[in-house]
């Protein structure tokens, strides 16, 4: 369906005239001037004037209806569009703030400060304004990608970074140079990240690629950053993250739930396994002479959880470790679930990384912990145990343990006389 002028010409008021306005823009694309698509789509011509140069008489201006701020508060996507220009424009006449024309398109303020200094046309003198469609036609020609590279086209600037990565400056102290030296030159300007693709990325060839030896790294290719969305699952089995666990654990109400990790001898080369109960702070130590391979973790954790009562195993929580990837097995064997906590989040285990470094007046950093006994560690572990601790009320972790192991047997039922087992 075409265009039709209106046959009713009356004033409109506060209603804005939304069809002439759109037809007036699709002519104007199509190369009409001014005159001639204001006369087509039957408005005056300062009226269409004003629409192209984003100008209004300050005396004229009424503010948007509700319904058209709200579809301006919506932006249109990544980049700001012919409409929004516009909208910048009226306002930018009408001396509005960034802060409100940001707030009027769903904007950050910064994107509306940078599209009015990037795209402002010059008048004359030191005269700026800022028209919409010219605007618009200089983001447009900005976008289209791949853009030809400054050190491509500049042989100056490609032989002053080849001279200066053979004498082994970082990409970042080069362009620091190029800018000091010659203040008076910008096309001779750039950001290190444009050496790096021209070092790194293939194809281009703007620099010789034996010049990326020179950087510290002395990678030839850049090495890719990993996203926690694109992480490679750790273990064969599937792991129980932290938010799963249940909120019994959280509080510390419950006793029973445990966190678990390792402490690291000279070397990497061996290591103690410690256990801390979240309720109570009891402490057990896992002796691990042989080393921390996933085997050795997994009989090692059940033979030192098997000693504890049913009720004070309900749960072991424990980074994500490689000396983990027997979890599931243990979790069978032990009938002990375990959950793993957030990558780089030891907050989480905080129980844990308190005790831990506790241990170290005993287990200093840098010392051979396989030297240990089993006996040796059931030492510190008793002395830790017996240790005061203000977060529970200046009590100590055993006796805490030995209340809840004498109100355990105190509410168990009596064994019959007759020998026969209750359920």
């Amino acid at each position: 369906m075409g265009f039709e002028v209106r046959k009713n010409r009356t004033a409109q008021g506060r209603k804005k005239l939304r069809a002439e306005r759109e037809e007036y823009f699709r002519l104007v694309r199509q190369g009409y001037s001014n005159v001639e698509a204001s006369r087509l789509v039957g408005v005056n011509e300062r009226t269409g004037r004003e629409w192209r140069n984003g100008r209004l008489d300050p005396t004229r201006f009424r503010p948007p209806p509700p319904g058209e701020r709200a579809a301006l508060a919506s932006p249109s996507g990544r980049y700001l569009c012919e409409a929004e220009r516009v909208h910048i424009a009226d306002r930018v006449r009408e001396k509005v703030s960034i802060q409100q024309i940001a707030r009027e398109l769903g904007r950050s303020p910064s994107t509306i400060s940078r599209e009015i200094r990037r795209n402002r046309t010059h008048i004359r003198g030191n005269q700026w304004a800022y028209r919409p469609y010219a605007a618009q036609a200089r983001a447009e020609e900005r976008r289209p990608r791949p853009k030809p590279s400054k050190i491509a086209q500049n042989a100056d600037l490609r032989r002053f970074i080849q001279q200066h990565l053979d004498r082994r400056w970082s990409p970042e102290q080069i362009c620091q140079a190029l800018r000091k030296h010659f203040t008076e030159r910008p096309e001779l300007h750039v950001v290190h990240e444009t050496v790096y693709q021209a070092l790194y990325i293939q194809g281009r060839g703007e620099l010789r690629r034996e010049l990326a030896r020179a950087l510290r790294s002395g990678r030839t290719r850049r090495k890719p950053h990993r996203q926690a969305t694109c992480r490679q699952p750790r273990f064969t089995q599937p792991m129980v993250v932290i938010s799963e666990r249940p909120a019994e654990a959280e509080d510390r109400a419950v006793p029973g739930h445990w966190e678990g990790d390792l402490i690291i001898g000279k070397d990497d080369g061996s290591a103690i396994g410690t256990l801390v109960e979240r309720s109570t702070r009891y402490l057990m130590l896992v002796h691990l002479p042989q080393g921390r391979s996933a085997e050795l973790m997994r009989d090692a954790l059940i033979e030192t959880v098997k000693t504890l009562p049913r009720h004070l195993a309900r749960s072991l929580t424990w980074d994500q470790g490689p000396e983990m990837g027997r979890h599931h097995e243990f979790s069978v064997a032990a009938g002990m679930p375990v959950y793993f906590c957030d990558p780089a989040s030891p907050w989480q285990r905080g129980s844990n990384k308190n005790t831990n470094g506790l241990l170290r007046q005993y287990f200093p950093k840098g010392t051979d912990l396989s030297v240990h006994t089993r006996q040796d560690l059931d030492a510190v572990a008793a002395e830790l145990n017996a240790r005061p601790r203000k977060t529970l009320n200046w009590d100590t972790p055993a006796a805490r343990l030995d209340m809840l192991l004498s109100a355990a047997t105190l509410l168990r039922p009596p064994a019959p006389v007759d020998g026969s087992c209750r359920t």
